[in-house]
């Protein structure tokens, strides 16, 4: 979760931090050798995305450079009129003399790790990575490079995921003894990529899945790069003949103006998050909190970072300090690398578009 920077912070983020390919701009990353910018946070004439959430993916760009896998997810978040050219994992292509392939990061669908070359010089921009398996995309790839960017969305020795088969465990057995009690489960994560995770997850033998409206977009995207889900209902099909306190509801972060919760029983509801880690966040959540994280935790994070092979390594994106000040022990050349983006305390409610 990331909120924006203030005016004065901001101004923090036009640093002279160089490498012979990378800089970080007031529009950021950028690589003036083949003049175009990863992730962008200003409008830009050419952008290689790294993923489809809002804070790395936004509208207003005059071209895109994505994934094949996550084009559509993008799409749908910047516009469908977008200047959008899209690459597979592994396929390289010049821009002004720089080698660039997008390869997988495991975060969600279409999520993709930047690599680009120029004479013998590699530097790596990893985006939001896991190295966990996922059946909703593909896995991690680590890449041999002389610099990596890497997040650091729980870049604490606290945050230390379950494995995801223990995790739908635990929710499949808590659906089955919801619906003994004729109660309807309802499951919520973010719109893009937790919420379809979560589906991937569900056992559709203990009963009806419902999947809410605004999640449709989304999922069908998935489904269409070749994600499989078990069967489910739009809210529309699961209003007529079927048991609602027997079924498990997928929906997005925030359970507020839902057209469809006068039709619930007894509901039990939980959220899924890395923030569940904590025992505050899982006492601020709602009757149950679930382990779920599409970021690397502490113990991943680490042996990513030492499977580049990388000399260099900037930090963004959450824990930055703690990150860079212990690789920095480990001799590593790391540093915080400021963007208008900063991980936050914040409650579990919020807007779809604003979900990563």
């Amino acid at each position: 979760m990331r909120k924006r920077l203030n005016k004065s912070k901001r101004e923090s983020c036009r640093t002279n931090e160089v490498s012979k390919l990378l800089t970080v701009s007031k529009k950021g990353i950028y690589c003036a050798a083949g003049d175009f910018y990863i992730d962008p946070w200003g409008k830009v004439d050419r952008a290689i995305i790294t993923h489809a959430h809002s804070d790395h993916a936004r509208s207003g760009m005059k071209h895109y450079l994505c994934s094949i896998d996550g084009e559509e997810v993008l799409k749908l978040r910047i516009g469908f009129k977008s200047s959008v050219q899209a690459l597979d994992y592994g396929e390289a292509i010049s821009m002004n003399g720089v080698r660039v392939s997008l390869h997988p990061a495991g975060h969600i669908l279409g999520s993709s790790q930047v690599r680009i070359e120029l004479d013998g010089r590699v530097e790596v921009v990893s985006g939001d990575y896991k190295t966990a398996p996922d059946p909703t995309c593909k896995s991690f790839e680590p890449i041999k490079c002389h610099l990596f960017v890497t997040e650091s969305t729980f870049g604490l020795p606290i945050y230390q995921w379950p494995t995801e088969q223990s995790v739908f465990q635990d929710v499949n057995h808590w659906w089955s003894r919801n619906r003994e009690l004729g109660r309807t489960t309802v499951v919520s994560g973010y719109s893009l990529g937790k919420a379809q995770r979560i589906l991937a997850g569900l056992s559709p033998s203990i009963g009806p899945i419902i999947l809410d409206n605004l999640l449709i977009p989304n999922t069908e995207a998935y489904r269409n790069a070749g994600v499989k889900f078990p069967e489910y209902l739009t809210v529309q099909e699961a209003s007529y003949g079927v048991n609602w306190g027997h079924s498990i509801v997928v929906c997005g972060s925030s359970l507020s103006g839902l057209n469809w919760q006068d039709k619930l029983v007894e509901p039990s509801s939980a959220f899924f998050s890395g923030w569940m880690a904590t025992r505050k966040r899982r006492k601020a959540s709602r009757d149950k909190g679930f382990v779920l994280s599409d970021h690397v935790d502490w113990p991943s994070l680490l042996s990513a970072v030492k499977a580049t092979g990388a000399q260099e390594v900037w930090v963004t994106h959450g824990f930055t300090k703690p990150v860079a000040t212990y690789l920095s022990e480990l001799g590593l050349d790391a540093k915080e690398m400021p963007t208008p983006w900063a991980s936050e305390d914040q409650p579990l409610e919020r807007s779809a578009e604003r979900e990563n």
